[in-house]
């Protein structure tokens, strides 16, 4: 007996001891480093193979919980000792709504508040340029730890880079006249977005500790962190933070995310916290957290919306560029050649040209004669593209569009389209199938083959992080293209032009520009001059954002 339990004994030492030598070779290559910030010290690691310090889950503004939870991110206090910041922090609370994201964070928390950062800095490495990434997700979902977004290969080709976590769905977008009420700016809502300016301040103060250089900050996002860039481009509290921009499919302008009334939204809040049975804020504060996520998805609410608050967001987007009040910074933005699959707008019909015509006629009563001279569908492959590309425009690509229009025509700084048509290669698991958000997931629903490049397909591509991403079989022709897209990122990041060595030459966008110059992004990457005018004029009618 005795001798069997000092066998077990030592089978467990010895599992320890394995463990232990298995942990110590993952950490080989790294050491603890120390950066002196504003608030203390933090202690992150220096990857000795790659030349890159890394730092994550540094806090930028205090935890909003409690007396603090729906109110505008303040200011952290110091801290004494040494800050450990070498694991992801608290992701925001949320549901799994997109089944397909692949978070790295520390669990989900309120106390959400952490960017992380990685540089490629030495001792004497001054004023390197910043890219301060978004996550997308809709603002009710997303993390700036999934691999996708990884910093660490772009810190390779000398830029600090920033990745933000934010609040999201009900905890960062709930306006209420109660809120409003005690707010010393008489509004409410836009938390998340204001989280996000608060990172940039964050960034503005501290980023020379890493070798950055405070005034060549690009901000950058996909999906809902594109349509943040072009929030974050448009708000007098963060215009001045930025000194380039870079969407990746999204503006918040109608039919995209876009900012209701200050009075819609307060309606909207009250509504919801009547039907859960709670009278005022103080009520709805003190409960507990799993109480807050449980009544807002039991209210099947996608989301709150943005807010005209009169501080953050004074006026829409389309009102804020044509005053020429929005950030007077270069901005490369596009979209992707199949945003969404067709049968979102065939709702289930086939893809012929009856049942096209039938659809169009339902979907625009008015317009629908216009619309099938925009969108040819004699076959079923024009039909397929055309419902694609409908599906597309009235999803994101048209409000993507309008934000590089307006600012072509009101600004004298460059802008550069692109649309990105590289598809993915096979899965290399016949089980999973791709998600929405870019992801993929285990036995969700088998999507037809894409006829182009499907929306959020492009992050691992342009960040470099196709190694991190390893459930497609990538192929030598995906790393080119992700080669090409970082390049021209790097470029741009570095000197406002994403133009350079190697690169095909990549024209700006002229106000007068009918066939904007568009870089197609693929295996062979090459600008063409779009014809697609038409079609994005007609939208921009039909979605009342133009003054024609």
């Amino acid at each position: 007996m005795s001798s069997k339990i000092k066998i077990c004994g030592l089978s467990i030492l010895l599992l320890f001891g394995i463990f232990g030598n298995l942990a110590i070779a993952q950490n080989l290559n790294a050491f603890d480093v120390q950066a002196k910030i504003k608030n203390g010290i933090i202690e992150g690691s220096y990857d000795t193979k790659t030349g890159i310090q890394k730092f994550f889950g540094i806090p930028y503004a205090k935890p909003p919980v409690k007396d603090l939870r729906w109110k505008a991110p303040q200011p952290l206090e110091n801290w004494s000792g040494i800050k450990k910041t070498m694991k992801f922090g608290p992701r925001a609370v949320q549901a799994p709504v997109f089944g397909d994201m692949d978070f790295k964070s520390d669990g989900i928390s309120e106390d959400c508040l952490y960017l992380n950062v990685w540089t490629p800095a030495d001792r004497n490495t001054k004023n390197l340029p910043v890219l301060v990434y978004f996550y997308g997700g809709g603002f009710v979902a997303g993390d700036g730890s999934e691999p996708r977004y990884n910093g660490e290969a772009m810190a390779q080709k000398g830029i600090v880079v920033v990745t933000v976590n934010y609040r999201l769905n009900i905890f960062g977008f709930l306006a209420h006249p109660g809120l409003s009420a005690e707010a010393p700016y008489k509004a409410s809502g836009n938390y998340g977005l204001m989280d996000q300016m608060a990172s940039l301040k964050w960034v503005k103060e501290n980023i020379a500790t890493f070798g950055g250089d405070p005034s060549k900050v690009t901000i950058a996002g996909e999906s809902a962190g594109s349509i943040s860039v072009s929030y974050q481009m448009a708000s007098p509290l963060s215009k001045d933070l930025i000194a380039g921009a870079i969407g990746e499919s999204g503006a918040g302008i109608n039919p995209t995310l876009a900012p209701v009334s200050l009075e819609e939204a307060e309606k909207t809040g009250l509504d919801f916290a009547t039907q859960a049975g709670y009278k005022s804020i103080e009520e709805l504060r003190n409960l507990s957290t799993k109480d807050i996520y449980d009544i807002y998805n039991e209210s099947k609410r996608f989301g709150f919306p943005v807010v005209l608050d009169g501080y953050f967001l004074p006026k829409t987007l389309p009102e804020i560029f044509e005053a020429q009040e929005q950030a007077m910074v270069p901005l490369l933005a596009g979209w992707n050649s199949a945003e969404i699959p067709g049968m979102a707008f065939m709702q289930g019909q086939p893809y012929t040209k009856d049942a096209f015509i039938a659809k169009v006629k339902e979907t625009y009563p008015s317009e629908w004669e216009e619309v099938l001279k925009l969108h040819p569908h004699s076959t079923p492959e024009e039909v397929e593209r055309s419902a694609t590309d409908l599906a597309a425009d009235r999803f994101i690509a048209y409000s993507t569009w309008k934000w590089l229009d307006l600012h072509a025509k009101n600004s004298n700084q460059a802008v550069y389209r692109y649309l990105y048509s590289k598809l993915r290669p096979p899965l290399k698991d016949a089980n999973l199938t791709p998600g929405l958000a870019g992801g993929t997931m285990e036995g969700g629903p088998k999507m037809p083959e894409p006829i182009g490049a499907p929306h959020a397909c492009e992050i691992e591509y342009a960040m470099g992080n196709l190694d991190l991403v390893d459930v497609f079989a990538w192929t030598p022709e995906d790393y080119q293209v992700s080669k090409t897209f970082m390049s021209f990122f790097e470029n741009f990041i570095k000197t406002g032009n994403p133009n350079g060595e190697g690169l095909p030459n990549w024209e700006k966008v002229e106000a007068s520009d009918e066939t904007p110059p568009t870089m197609i992004i693929d295996v062979e990457s090459k600008l063409i001059q779009a014809s697609d005018q038409p079609r994005y004029q007609f939208h921009d009618k039909y979605y009342g954002n133009t003054k024609n």
